[in-house]
């Protein structure tokens, strides 16, 4: 595989606070990459800093081998990188259909995204029950699919996606992870994961960083970080 995804040496501050420090990882494409850490360990802000969302980072960020540091987010987007923020920052007053379309505003190829509608309704039939209703209305289970249908309407090889369990029923995470396994395998889309929940994560993903106030202090397979003693410690309760 080949790195789609490169951060190198990534420092990232909101004004004077600095919350990342020399920050590298990297994810295959086509791989899944979780990044782990307690809160505060700046798995957000790095998120953000590869979208360059209202942040000031220095070091470089690469996507398919282009620098993406300094570039504009609706730039980043149209290249290629998809975002589904922490909260699902579905627009609550829209209707299912106008957010899905919303997801597809930066394409240029318009006589595709009918086409793309049904892409996501073949992953999330739920949605194609709820076209007409506004998203407000929906379940939390169902903003969350939502908010992954419409950042897959933007057509992305790179999908990044903020606890994407929080707040959801056990048995909604699950379905929401085998249809993120399923997108991965059948689109072959790269996804790198912020998740709270480590056991998931780890189930999910192919590869893992770990991140300590701003800093990667580990990275391997899901196995080898699961057999830390101080992972299984303060992320596994073990």
């Amino acid at each position: 595989m080949t790195a789609l995804l490169e951060l190198r040496g990534v420092d990232a501050s909101y004004g004077a606070t600095a919350v990342l420090r020399g920050v590298s990882l990297t994810v295959e494409d086509g791989g899944m990459v979780a990044l782990l850490g307690a809160n505060g360990a700046g798995k957000t802000t790095t998120l953000r800093a590869i979208c360059n969302m209202d942040i000031q980072t220095r070091g470089e960020i690469r996507f398919a081998g282009q620098r993406i540091d300094g570039v504009a987010t609706e730039r980043i987007v149209r290249r290629g990188i998809g975002h589904v923020p922490e909260g699902r920052g579905t627009f609550l007053g829209m209707t299912v259909e106008d957010n899905l379309r919303l997801g597809a505003y930066l394409r240029r190829d318009h006589a595709k995204v009918g086409a793309d509608v049904e892409r996501v309704f073949g992953y999330f039939p739920v949605l194609r029950q709820r076209l007409q209703q506004q998203a407000g209305t929906l379940s939390g289970g169902e903003q969350q699919m939502l908010a992954i249908a419409r950042a897959l309407m933007s057509r992305p090889r790179l999908l990044l996606l903020d606890e994407p369990s929080f707040g959801l029923a056990p048995i909604i995470v699950q379905d929401i992870f085998k249809i993120l396994r399923a997108i991965n395998h059948e689109e072959k889309m790269a996804m790198l994961v912020v998740e709270q929940n480590a056991r998931l994560a780890l189930d999910l993903v192919h590869h893992v960083f770990l991140l300590e106030t701003g800093r990667v202090v580990a990275s391997g397979s899901p196995p080898q970080i699961a057999a830390d003693e101080s992972v299984q410690r303060a992320y596994l309760g073990v």
